[in-house]
């Protein structure tokens, strides 16, 4: 079984994130499941989103605690909480940030990729300068990246389960696959 850990703040598309990279995975014929955890419920506040897929039914039902893989929606939030908390050995973070990966010094032994997804999301018209909605733009990183579902059930899952600026929404996740990096 595979567990993914997602870390935004409320109005970043880290819930919907989870969400849609189920639907992508459930297309690929494997079970999955995604379920998030808030606090307080309002714009900007901390939140995880967690995903688990594998390839036999998910009988779980817990939260993840040893995530294989951590994505970060929003950099800020490294200065607040220990991300990496529980996060197995060999494990990837991905960032959304303009920094490079040599510029975080995560202790573990951890890959770090990063993906300036807010700039993506903010050229496609996703959200705004100050608050861009970055959750399809890192779908496809994570697609590149982790390769745990392909870029084109991401895009099945955005053309179907996303309600407005579809097209938009599906060219951000493509372009952010195209520079993601992809395997060390």
């Amino acid at each position: 079984m595979l567990e993914l850990r997602f870390h935004s703040r409320g109005g970043q598309g880290g819930v919907v994130a989870g969400k849609l990279l189920a639907v992508a995975i459930f297309k690929e014929d494997r079970f999955v499941q995604a379920f998030p955890t808030f606090g307080v419920e309002r714009r900007a506040a901390p939140v995880m989103a967690f995903v688990r897929i594998d390839d036999h039914p998910i009988r779980i039902r817990t939260q993840i605690y040893n995530p294989d893989h951590i994505i970060i929606l929003d950099q800020s939030l490294l200065q607040m909480l220990d991300v990496t908390q529980g996060l197995k050995p060999g494990g990837t973070i991905i960032i959304n940030t303009e920094k490079k990966p040599e510029d975080f010094d995560f202790k573990g032994d951890f890959r770090v990729v990063t993906i300036d997804a807010s700039s993506i999301a903010v050229k496609h018209g996703l959200g705004s300068v100050t608050q861009p909605i970055v959750n399809t733009a890192i779908l496809g990183a994570v697609s590149k990246v982790l390769k745990v579902v392909d870029i084109e059930s991401v895009i099945a899952a955005i053309e179907e389960d996303v309600p407005a600026k579809i097209e938009a929404n599906a060219a951000a996740a493509r372009e952010a696959y195209e520079v993601a990096e992809g395997s060390p």
